[in-house]
């Protein structure tokens, strides 16, 4: 298993991680199999979505603030239960084929990692299984 380092710059965002993730598989020398993804955190996630609009990662954001608040009445006393339950939905692991050394992803599509208590220092876990 291999794993990489994202450092977060604000509270909340959205970080294009594909090109980290094809680099490590490029460095194991994946080529038909698949990838799994994994963050080993409780306030953030990992999802694939359109990067080819900047603005679909922050209206992703701006209505996650909406549906759930930073502030509402929540009970954990760090303050973060926003970003636990952002980080629920979303969920902490992504799996993604890979095919003569690519990752499979949509023309559109792009892994991102989902900051939601930031800024932080964070891990993203990358495991490859060959299909061979």
């Amino acid at each position: 298993m291999d794993k990489f380092i994202v450092k977060t710059q604000s509270r909340f965002e959205m970080i294009d991680i594909t090109k980290e993730v094809s680099s490590v598989l490029n460095k194991a020398g994946a080529k038909e199999g698949t990838c799994y993804l994994f963050v080993p955190h409780t306030t953030a996630a990992v999802t694939i979505n359109e990067n080819a609009d900047p603005d679909v990662p922050k209206d992703i954001l701006m209505e996650l603030d909406k549906a759930i608040p930073l502030s509402d009445n929540y009970r954990h006393i760090e303050g973060n239960s926003a970003a636990h339950i952002k980080a629920s939905l979303f969920g902490s692991s992504e799996v993604v084929l890979v095919e003569d050394g690519n990752l499979v992803l949509g023309t559109w599509q792009s892994i991102f990692f989902c900051e939601f208590d930031g800024p932080r220092t964070r891990n993203v876990m990358v495991r490859f299984i060959s299909a061979v």
